[in-house]
């Protein structure tokens, strides 16, 4: 079980279901669509999201070759929970925010970031 967890629980693939959840996506839209993600941790991300079943691959024979990447039945089955904690991560940001500024404040020398 940890292993999936592992998987979907990691921040990049999480961001990469919610984006495939909207539909098929070329990488180039991907890398574009998640903020900060460098081209290595998305090729990564994809390639290991096919490996377990969740996103499938796409090349087009076309010159120059066209990929895309969507989801599978099993990584669309997976999104309303994806969806989910993305929703709450938003709701709650701020939140998290001012609790994480006053713990720093009174916790000068921690050095949890």
């Amino acid at each position: 079980m940890r292993d999936v967890l592992d998987r979907v629980g990691d921040k990049w693939s999480v961001l990469v279901i919610v984006e495939l959840a909207n539909g098929p996506r070329r990488f180039r839209q991907l890398q574009r669509a998640i903020d900060g993600i460098s081209q290595r941790m998305l090729t990564l991300t994809v390639r290991r999201l096919e490996r377990d079943g969740l996103v499938l691959r796409t090349v087009y024979a076309t010159v120059p070759a066209q990929v895309d990447y969507r989801l599978t039945a099993t990584g669309t089955s997976l999104t309303h929970l994806v969806k989910a904690l993305a929703d709450w991560s938003l709701a709650h940001r701020a939140a998290i925010s001012e609790a994480r500024q006053a713990y720093d404040s009174d916790h000068p020398d921690n050095e949890i970031r």
